[in-house]
């Protein structure tokens, strides 16, 4: 089976006797094997396994535990996440565990299919039977192991304390792990698995709740967060508090310090480019470089307009010839005449002559006259509406068709020759009540803002006004008990003639043939409808809403105390973005520090209705069968804490204070921790594996088969041999 990995693999396993036992912590963390005897294992990774892709062949591999980040840009790993064996503390996924164990083993050096060597293997307390027998089938099957037995973690490191002097014989065991916390009571040195406690609150919540608010706090670095870069911020920057309370109200409060117990962690940034300002010598260099550009596109422009002014005045020539020759022709020759040079009338000819002036002096930059100008507006307008005066009984079908589009044509312009004349005197006379304004502001400033202040509260009452009687229809109080409100009722005297025009069109025609247009006055009806066009109110502002911007507008700027009203509909400015800085990649740690940690004496706080790490000592003891104040006190006298997340600053501390609250006052209470609380667990159990009288405690293939999974469930490992 082939694997991805870095854990270099070991080459002396053959130089072990058969004899020698193999030490395995599997933890829901991490997994550790090495020989008996040996003060530290061979080999430790995480106890995870994901099996993605290659992208390029398509092979499927294993990776197990850590691996190179680097690797995975040859692999497909969005089909395929980490998995673990473990529910909980458990082991029930036996096809993963037998992953975890192949690369083990592959590590360790074993060569052959069999492995010849006695195993101890660590379990969770009170494992279930159903998990033993299938963890042995799978060593006695697979593996060919001569024997195995089992031993809790927790025990284990509590016996190799024992042996340093950093515990007693009767004492707890208090191990907050990966996935769940125990406490186990220890008389003479046995564990009482009757009096243990367990709680489903570890490190790997801690590690969840921290990437949460992480998360939450920092959406746009979501991506940052991973399981792997968020276990290492716990470890390096996450403390126990010793009053959760009070330190939450020191980050509130926002002292001096809580500043100083603030963390950051600098995400990697590269600052953008700064452009800097260009020399005199490139500045002078780009305006020579546009300078000759211009000149060569106005050298260009010139030679385009000679050119034309060569072309129109050759055409001008020509049709004045053409004109001179045709004066001279008879009056029966003149249709041929005509049939040569291409033209059907001598007034066409005329036409073009008069387009190509024209044209000619628009080109030589002549200066044109008004009335000139308004001339060549009405011929070109009668020749575009040639048939708008021309009687109907002397036009065909197709012109009388054609006429009518003409007349429709003629009376658009019109309007929109109107409608630019009018906006080009309402322009006109804002300007000139501009100027009216600045005079009497210079006149008398104090008696101008007076007024305008008045005038700006009449116009705004009376824009609230309409919006009111628009709301309740025509009821200003506000009572309208006739219930919902017609659109009828909102219109003004321009909608409400418009909607009679459009009535009247539409059902005064009669039942027969559709006419609407055939006589001049149909058409009428548009320019009755556009007329007061700008009268309708749900098309946009009316006229005292722009003078109500307006005033606003004018007391801004004369009045720095003025503030406008916000229901007003005024232009705002867009926000603009600024470009990201070095602390836009910060991530700042403050109360997440130590409010992760404390769901491990407080697990209410993620949902979970069970005691804490304090708490769980009492209710230890309780449960003891041969409870005793006496034993109690043996027992708080030596409190172990074990396991990995015991490693956060103020943990020892906490507990004492959290088990002396539940202890009698002058209860000894003594709260030590492991010396290495992640390895410990296993190197105990080397100890325990290099002793002479191991071989006693371990169990065949033979004996599991005959025995069977009843006397498994009574099997228990003696720790004080």
């Amino acid at each position: 089976m082939p694997f991805v990995s870095e854990i270099q693999r070991q080459s002396d396993f053959n130089h072990f006797s058969p004899t020698t036992p193999i030490v395995i912590d599997n933890g829901a963390s991490s997994f550790r094997i090495g020989w008996a005897g040996e003060s530290d294992p061979r080999v430790i990774f995480r106890n995870i396994v994901q099996r993605p892709r290659h992208k390029a062949t398509g092979e499927t591999v294993t990776i197990v535990g850590d691996h190179e980040p680097s690797l995975l840009k040859y692999f497909d790993c969005t089909r395929s996440s980490p998995r673990s064996a473990f529910d909980g503390n458990v082991v029930y996924q036996f096809e993963i565990m037998e992953y975890v164990l192949d690369f083990g083993f592959d590590r360790l050096g074993a060569n052959g299919p069999e492995i010849d060597h006695p195993i101890l293997i660590t379990e969770c307390v009170c494992n279930p039977v159903q998990s033993r027998s299938k963890m042995a089938e799978l060593l006695f099957e697979t593996y060919g192991v001569p024997s195995i037995a089992y031993g809790v973690d927790a025990a284990f490191s509590y016996m190799y304390n024992q042996q340093l002097g950093i515990c007693d014989k009767d004492g707890l065991a208090l191990c907050p792990g990966f996935t769940a916390s125990h406490v186990i009571p220890f008389i003479d040195g046995e564990p009482v698995y009757k009096g243990c406690c367990r709680t489903n609150i570890g490190g790997f919540h801690v590690t969840d709740s921290l990437k949460q608010l992480l998360s939450l706090k920092y959406p746009y670095h979501m991506a940052r967060f991973t399981l792997e870069k968020v276990e290492d911020l716990k470890m390096e920057h996450c403390y126990i508090a010793s009053d959760y309370a009070s330190e939450a109200q020191l980050f509130q409060k926002g002292t001096k310090e809580a500043e100083n117990k603030t963390r950051c962690w600098q995400l990697p940034w590269i600052p953008p480019p700064t452009e800097e300002p260009p020399s005199e010598e490139e500045i002078a260099r780009k305006a020579a470089i546009k300078e000759k550009q211009g000149q060569r596109l106005r050298e260009m422009a010139e030679a385009k307009r000679s050119s034309r002014i060569n072309e129109l005045e050759n055409e001008v020539r020509g049709l004045e010839f053409l004109l001179h020759q045709l004066v001279q022709v008879a009056e029966v020759d003149i249709p041929s005449f005509l049939s040569e040079t291409g033209y059907v009338s001598k007034q066409e000819i005329e036409s073009a002559l008069t387009k190509a002036t024209q044209s000619l002096r628009k080109a030589k930059g002549e200066p044109k006259d008004d009335q000139a100008e308004a001339e060549d507006h009405t011929d070109a307008t009668n020749e575009k509406f040639h048939l708008v005066n021309v009687p109907d009984d002397v036009l065909s079908p197709e012109q009388l068709k054609e006429k009518r589009r003409q007349l429709f044509l003629k009376t658009t312009s019109e309007g929109r020759q109107r409608a630019k004349q009018k906006r080009f005197e309402e322009e006109l006379e804002r300007e000139r009540r501009n100027q009216l304004d600045e005079e009497r502001r210079l006149e008398n400033p104090e008696i101008y803002l007076e007024q305008l202040h008045a005038k700006y509260k009449e116009v705004s009452e009376k824009v609230e006004q309409r919006k009111r009687l628009k709301t309740n229809g025509g009821h200003a109080n506000g009572n309208n008990l006739s219930g919902g409100v017609g659109r009828g009722e909102r219109l003004n005297a321009a909608q409400r003639e418009r909607m009679r025009l459009l009535t009247t069109a539409a059902f005064d025609r009669g039942k027969g043939e559709d006419t609407f247009g055939a006589r001049d006055e149909d058409w009428q009806l548009y320019k009755l409808m556009s007329k007061d066009n700008n009268d309708d109110d749900d098309d946009g502002p009316d006229e005292d809403e722009v003078e109500l911007i307006r005033l606003s507008s004018r007391l801004q700027d004369i009045d720095p105390t003025f503030v406008p009203k916000s229901d007003v509909a005024q232009p705002t400015e867009v926000p603009k973005s600024r470009p990201l800085t070095k602390e836009d990649f910060q991530i700042v740690m403050g109360v997440e520090r130590f409010r992760c940690p404390e769901i491990l004496f407080h697990p209410n706080l993620t949902g979970v209705d069970q005691t804490g790490l304090d708490e769980m000592t009492g209710v230890s003891l309780r449960r003891l069968p041969s409870y005793s104040d006496d034993i109690a006190e043996r027992l708080t006298n030596s409190i172990l804490i074990t396991g990995g997340s015991c490693l956060f600053p103020g943990m020892r501390e906490r507990l004492e204070a959290g088990i002396r609250m539940i202890r009698p006052c002058g209860s000894p209470i003594r709260v030590v921790r492991a010396l290495d609380p992640v390895l410990d667990a296993w190197r105990g159990a080397s100890v325990y594996a290099a002793g002479a009288q191991f071989t006693t405690q371990t169990f065949s293939r033979m004996d599991y088969l005959e025995k069977g999974e009843d006397w498994l469930r009574r099997y228990q490992l003696r720790y004080s041999l």
